[in-house]
């Protein structure tokens, strides 16, 4: 007499999955908290701010941390918490929105290449491929060179160096959901080839351009401080974090605080960005390798 063989729920091969989206949604959520409370900080900084951060004080230089203010004075005595809470808002702005015109981008461009492929896949691969193999900072410095310094112009460079690594994710991805038998069931139907995009490959193969995106707007906020550190981002009076870091260099032994705040600042807004990215990679991720 045979016993059949009760499949055991409670056995742990059945646990990861749900393991790995309880993870995923506490990074997810960990980072959308802190981005969202950043956010808010950034956007009501001219309310919070106690101080104007342009506003120079001889009589405060390289004053120490007090309840007026809390994070101490810079060189010039401008106020730190006030410039921190400005220079953040430049920062996720530039960053955000750099890394939101590169998705705007490359997503058709990725989409093109991978359903199309042939001569179409050539000429945009080909040519992403020409701004892929410069170093990222080299090719910020060289467009800021050209276009001159600014928020603005270290913005778009982000964007430019951004722009081929999520074309090419979003070609990858165009490439599996193409072989899937729904898009060859459309064909057969005889769907145009945008509405096949459109309504069968798109929305299947956006998933890790959202990952990546998120991921890369971390790398992007780090960029856009090291170019306001090296003075080729956002020019002077507006408050940087990188420049905040370059007027703190000098003055790092005797008065910490100039470096350290809005140092903490860039943690925090890259802590976020690579929680979220992090969430998101394991709860696209079907076979659980993020584990």
């Amino acid at each position: 007499m045979t016993t059949a063989l009760v499949p055991d729920t409670t056995s742990t091969r059945m646990r990861p999955p749900r393991k790995r989206r309880r993870t995923a949604n506490r990074f997810i959520l960990a980072g959308i908290l802190i981005l969202a409370a950043l956010a808010v900080v950034a956007i009501l900084a001219p309310i919070l701010a106690p101080h104007d951060p342009e506003t120079v004080e001889v009589s405060r230089v390289l004053g120490t941390p007090n309840l007026q203010h809390p994070f101490g004075s810079d060189v010039l005595g401008r106020d730190v918490l006030s410039r921190v809470l400005f220079g953040l808002r430049v920062s996720l702005l530039v960053s955000i929105s750099a890394v939101l015109v590169a998705t705007l981008v490359a997503v058709p461009l990725g989409l093109a290449a991978g359903y199309f492929g042939s001569w179409v896949d050539t000429a945009i691969s080909r040519t992403l491929d020409m701004v892929l193999i410069l170093p990222a900072m080299l090719l910020a410095i060289t467009l800021i060179a050209i276009l001159g310094p600014g928020s603005t112009v270290a913005g778009l460079a982000i964007a430019v160096i951004y722009l081929p690594i999520l074309a090419r994710v979003m070609r990858s991805s165009t490439l599996v959901v193409t072989r899937n038998d729904y898009v060859a069931g459309a064909r057969a139907r005889g769907a145009s080839h945008l509405r096949i995009i459109g309504t069968h490959v798109a929305p299947n193969a956006i998933g890790p351009v959202i990952v990546q995106a998120s991921i890369l707007s971390a790398f992007a906020l780090q960029l856009e401080a090291g170019l306001s550190f090296l003075g080729l981002g956002t020019q002077p009076p507006t408050p940087s974090l990188g420049g905040m870091l370059a007027d703190g260099r000098d003055v790092l032994i005797q008065a910490p605080w100039v470096e350290v705040f809005p140092g903490l600042a860039i943690v925090i807004a890259v802590l976020a960005f690579t929680l979220l990215g992090e969430g998101l990679r394991r709860a696209f991720d079907p076979a659980g390798v993020a584990e």
